[in-house]
């Protein structure tokens, strides 16, 4: 029996392959051989072939962030957005197990190719956790570099805890940023 894939069941499974050889180690070869989807069903899919494929992992990742993460932090209770954020991130990057790809195309080659994409997550996120500190009480100043270390914090952990293989240093580093946090809203 031959499965049938939806054009969103097909970008779950390029983001995953894109995250495990990133953008120049993933060839359309490797893509049907790891998901089992002929080239002429990709091609059906995502025309513009490997980039476009990418560009279509880069908005679905783009808009899971901007609903679970960047909206409540804009419009949501503060303190109950930045404590939400902290969990969703910690789920979506199951732990430190799961690589930010945004974070890895911006560290490579690919990050010319994409780089509106890449620096549009950043810039958002920083400016919707900003926003949230700035209702919760900081200093606009204050919560512009609180915001910068916050989301740097995260993709740092992110890969200190792959290099070391340790998803333990990822909790901990999201419980040290969420304590610093608190204190800072308090």
């Amino acid at each position: 029996m031959k499965t049938v894939y939806e054009r969103a069941d097909i970008v779950l499974l390029l983001a995953e392959i894109f995250r495990e050889l990133g953008y120049e180690g993933t060839s359309l070869s490797r893509i049907t051989e790891r998901t089992g989807i002929g080239k002429g069903s990709l091609y059906h899919f995502f025309p513009g072939g490997k980039e476009e494929m990418a560009g279509a992992v880069l908005a679905d990742v783009d808009a899971w962030f901007e609903h679970a993460i960047y909206q409540p932090l804009r419009k949501d209770d503060a303190d109950q957005a930045i404590a939400a954020m902290w969990t969703n991130v910690s789920d979506y990057f199951r732990s430190g197990r799961r690589i930010c790809l945004v974070g890895a195309f911006a560290l490579d080659e690919t990050r010319e190719r994409f780089s509106a994409a890449i620096g549009d997550y950043f810039i958002r996120w920083i400016d919707a956790l900003r926003s949230a500190l700035m209702r919760a009480g900081c200093p606009e100043g204050e919560a512009q570099t609180l915001a910068e270390e916050g989301v740097a914090g995260i993709q740092g952990a992110l890969v200190l805890s792959r290099a070391l293989d340790d998803r333990m240093v990822f909790t901990r580093s999201l419980d040290t940023l969420a304590k610093r946090f608190d204190s800072v809203m308090r």
